[in-house]
Formats: C-alpha cells, structure tokens, sequence
C-alpha cells in the first residue's frame, strides 16, 4: 500500500498487506482506495499538457514526475514555481511540488526539499552554492537520486555519510572505486550538467505483467486464462516501444501470508524474435501447466519479456525463424481496434470473457476523467 504523510503519521507500516493492518486503518478512520490505472493514467496525461506549457522542452520521467528545460535563464525562480503549481492545481486540481536547479539530479534534490520543508510552500530553489550545500548538510548519501543503500553503505565506509561530504569528494576518486554514473552524479551535484533531458524515453528493457487474484486460483484453467491475459497486456507494452523478445520468465506464487508457500518460475527460450501475443501467450499457458499443483491455492501469476531488442528490417536467414508479415499486420491491427475502442474488444478466446479471479478493487474510486457513468452529475 502506498501511504500519504498524515497516514505515515499514524505510524501505518509501509508495503504491508492490507489484512495485516485492517483494524488499525478502521480504529483510525483511514480513508483506502483500490488502485485506478485509468484515472491516474488521464491524470498524468493532463498533467504533462500543462506542464508543456511552461517550458521549452519536457521529459515524463514517470506517471507523477517530469523534468522541465524552462525557457528563460533569467527569471524569478521561486515565482516560476509558483505559478508552476498554481496552474496544475487550477487545470487538474493535483498538488505538486517544484524544484528548480542547474542540473537534473539537483532539480530532484530540490523537489525532495520542497516537499519535506513546510516553509519552502512546495517549491526550492537551488541556484547558489550555499543554498546546495545548506541541502546536501541535511541530507543522507541515499536518499540522492541514483544512490541507494548498497552503494550508501559502501561511501559509509569511506567516511562519506551526506550529500555535503559527496560533493567534497574528487569525483575521479569515486569513479575509480565505483563508476562512471556515481562520476555523473557528483558532478551534477556540484552544478555541472551531466545528464540531458529525455523527450523520447528510452525502450524499456524488459518488460514484466503480474497481478494479484482477488481470490485464490485453484484450477488450471482459470490460471491459464489469466497468464494469457497477462502475456497479452505485456505484449501490447511490447509492440508500443516497436521491440521483439526471445525469452520470456513465466511464474506462479502462492500466498506467502497464508499456508505452506509455494513459488515457481520457467525460463522460456523462444525460437525466434516475436510481438505476436499468440505465440507468447501460448508459450506462457504451457509453462504454467508445467508448474500448476492441483492442491495449492495460487495467489498470483506474471510474466516477463526479456532480452528485448528493436523491430527494424534485416536480412533474414533461410534457415533461422523470424515473424511473418501476416502476423506483424494482424498485430497492429489489433492494437488499432483496441486503441480505438477500449482495450480487450479483440483478444484471445484463452484470455477468458468474465474471469472471476480478476484482481479485486471493491474499494475503487470513480473513474471521473475517462467514464461517462462517473462523472459527478449535480442538481440545482
């Protein structure tokens, strides 16, 4: 579960299972929420228009971050900020917070202090060395972006325990004991632009779908049905980056919390570079046949694309496999059909129609920006 500051406050656990703390949430009248991908899906999206319109160029460095290049070198930083904010809470009604820095791991440094600092209002400025070095005093190795506890603990080592120490360290040093990124970082700490903004995201390297079932799953079939769905959700992310896989990681789990725990996982090697959710999604049925136990109560499934690598025209081999036209065009017109009305009006008849064990959100939220059906309607 993920939490907000006044429950943190409360002391609720972090990544509990839900059950576990059930009575604490109800004694303390915590408001839960099923996950809405839809919804935060729009969000974002709206988010990032807005965000458009504030600067030159944006990079979506995830549903609920972005980097921004701001057009002017000039201005009043805080004031940017702050109609920065005021725009997305006006336009979207979404709460943010702002850092401003020269480079892009102090713009996360500076983003983490508007949020943690009630003074700042939401937005930090960091364009003077005292203002990064007053930060950096207050901050650990691991909570800069791109350290994290390994690394931490090794700097701890060194007698490097803040972000001040950090950037007090010759960085050719710590490249020597670590490597090039931590370099970068130290460098991008010390104001020096290391890293530019990406408009176009990197492809993904693999490319993984699971879900929970909102009950245990203790037939073969259903399971099937639901790696099928899966590897069909997984195949669409695929084609979306216009990539290939050869290898694919199918597992199954039982609940951990509950019983004897049992866990499986097959490495899967295909025969050739394929999207084609039929092939995938075959290959994926067959491996959970091969690691179904009629007598557990399985929780959960998921499969994972790996050794992904760009879709581009070569010379094929007359001996080696390779997808074939027929399956690329109808590929990309089901994507087509799906993408104009609705994801799963066309899939695979091993995907199931209504399946039961379908992850169990009773606690959703309205869907407000993307259902007819619930959009809040108001009498006067």
């Amino acid at each position: 579960m993920a939490r907000c500051a006044l429950a943190k406050a409360l002391k609720i656990p972090d990544l509990v299972p839900y059950f576990q703390v059930k009575d604490l949430l109800a004694k303390h009248q915590v408001i839960v929420c099923s996950s809405n991908y839809e919804l935060y899906g729009d969000i974002s999206r709206r988010m990032m228009d807005v965000l458009g319109t504030k600067a030159g160029d944006v990079e979506v460095y995830s549903i609920d971050e972005a980097f921004l290049q701001l057009l002017s070198t000039t201005a009043d930083y805080n004031r940017l900020g702050q109609e920065i904010k005021a725009s997305v809470w006006q336009s979207i009604g979404m709460p943010v917070c702002v850092g401003i820095a020269p480079t892009k791991t102090l713009a996360k440094l500076a983003n983490r202090a508007a949020k943690k600092i009630p003074q700042l209002t939401g937005v930090c400025t960091l364009d003077t060395v005292a203002r990064r070095e007053w930060v950096l005093q207050r901050i650990g190795t691991k909570d800069v972006w791109g350290i994290g506890e390994r690394i931490s603990a090794k700097l701890a080592g060194m007698g490097i325990h803040t972000g001040l120490d950090l950037i007090r360290t010759d960085p050719k040093h710590l490249r020597k004991h670590f490597s090039v990124v931590l370099e970068r970082t130290v460098r991008e700490l010390n104001g020096e632009p290391c890293l530019e903004l990406e408009q176009q995201p990197p492809p993904k390297k693999e490319i993984l779908c699971s879900r929970s079932f909102s009950k245990k799953i203790r037939d073969l079939g259903a399971l099937q049905e639901a790696i099928a769905r899966y590897a069909a959700r997984a195949c669409e992310k695929l084609r979306a980056q216009n990539s290939l896989t050869s290898t694919l990681r199918v597992f199954v789990e039982a609940n951990r919390f509950q019983g004897t725990y049992y866990g499986n996982q097959c490495i899967i090697k295909l025969d050739h570079q394929t999207n084609d959710t039929r092939i995938i999604a075959t290959s994926a049925r067959q491996a959970i046949a091969a690691m179904f136990r009629p007598d557990t109560p399985f929780h959960k499934c998921g499969i994972g694309l790996l050794d992904l690598r760009e879709a581009r025209p070569e010379q094929l081999s007359f001996f080696a496999g390779h997808q074939s036209e027929k399956s690329q065009i109808l590929m990309r017109e089901l994507d087509a059909v799906n993408r104009r009305w609705g994801r799963g009006t066309l899939a695979l008849a091993s995907q199931g129609i209504h399946p039961e064990w379908r992850m169990s959100r009773s606690m959703l939220s309205p869907s407000y920006t993307t259902k007819w059906s619930d959009i809040p309607k108001v009498r006067c």
